[in-house]
């Protein structure tokens, strides 16, 4: 299914990252990134492929069961790559930390997506 880059960087926010259930981020996973996609993290390095970043999405996401993300603002698309800006934290709470994605797209599925982790606003 080819999709927007718009519409990918808010499925990998919600449906992968912030998805608690295994099985239902795996479903994102095979639905939203090429086999061969890249996820790149600052913490954790390179992650490749459907396995590793369904491993990777499932550890964050089990350092803060409780933590949602949210879009500071829609994303912002240019040609094949796009980037969105988000807060994460327990709901009703002050964020507990900011980032922006920036994906590349290929073909309407994400092939390489990188994590920079910002100041809180």
């Amino acid at each position: 299914m080819s999709q927007t880059v718009s519409t990918l960087l808010l499925r990998n926010l919600h449906d992968v990252f912030g998805e608690i259930d295994p099985a239902r981020r795996r479903v994102a996973i095979d639905e939203i990134f090429h086999e061969d996609a890249v996820f790149y993290d600052p913490n954790s390095g390179i992650h490749r492929g459907h396995d590793e970043i369904d491993r990777i999405a499932g550890a964050i996401k089990a350092t803060h069961p409780d933590f949602r993300y949210q879009p500071l603002a829609q994303p912002e698309v240019i040609g094949d790559g796009g980037r969105v800006r988000w807060l994460s934290g327990s709901p009703g709470k002050p964020p507990a930390y900011a980032g922006t994605d920036f994906a590349i797209v290929r073909d309407g599925k994400i092939a390489a997506i990188y994590l920079f982790f910002d100041e809180l606003p």
